[in-house]
């Protein structure tokens, strides 16, 4: 499973990575994750089947699913809540249960 995170600079959203990595790991799901800028997400296409969007970055929402969900991408905003608590396990969730609906 490919998820990309979608911000502006990639602070706090690599630090979430590298949180949703390691309850991926904990949990045995074969998960490819990353955060990108939004200019570099059309770089980052390959198998990829979640973008979720940072909170900070919601108003690039609807272009992100105009060029994505054709291509059977799936895509929502990261929970506010989880995103604020760096909780990689429910951001994890999150993406897991998009890719499945």
């Amino acid at each position: 499973m490919k998820i990309i995170l979608v911000c502006s600079a990639g602070m706090s959203t690599s630090m979430l990575v590298k949180k949703m990595i390691q309850s991926a790991e904990e949990r045995n799901i074969d998960a490819d994750i990353e955060a990108v800028a939004e200019s570099q997400l059309k770089n980052n296409l390959d198998g990829l089947d979640v973008v979720l969007i940072g909170p900070q970055v919601r108003f690039l929402e609807k272009k992100i699913r105009e060029f994505v969900e054709p291509k059977g991408i799936k895509v929502d905003i990261i929970d506010q809540m989880a995103y604020g608590m760096m909780q990689g396990d429910k951001v994890l969730d999150q993406a897991i249960q998009l890719k499945d609906s």
